[in-house]
């Protein structure tokens, strides 16, 4: 009961240095995690948003592409090339 452990004086160092050295430091950080955590979800939300647009303009693309590839299938000069004649 006489000394104490290893344990005991760590708990000793950390009680000083929070009161002593860290008592500025410790919100600072705390601080920065919250902004670094509220800066990557506003990425994650902007990025899904630009993923979404992607999305819409490829799908607008597609559209177009089918309705040329449609008007070009009803055309008279498609049939000349399925068939082979000319003229």
């Amino acid at each position: 009961m006489g000394t104490f452990s290893i344990w005991h004086w760590l708990i000793v160092l950390a009680v000083v240095l929070v009161l002593f050295g860290g008592g500025g430091k410790i919100p600072k950080l705390m601080r920065d995690m919250g902004k670094g955590i509220n800066a990557f979800k506003k990425g994650l939300k902007e990025e899904k948003g630009l993923d979404d647009e992607q999305v819409d303009a490829e799908a607008g693309e597609r559209k177009s592409i089918e309705k040329d590839t449609a008007a070009e299938a009803g055309s008279p000069a498609s049939e000349k090339e399925k068939t082979g004649t000319t003229g």
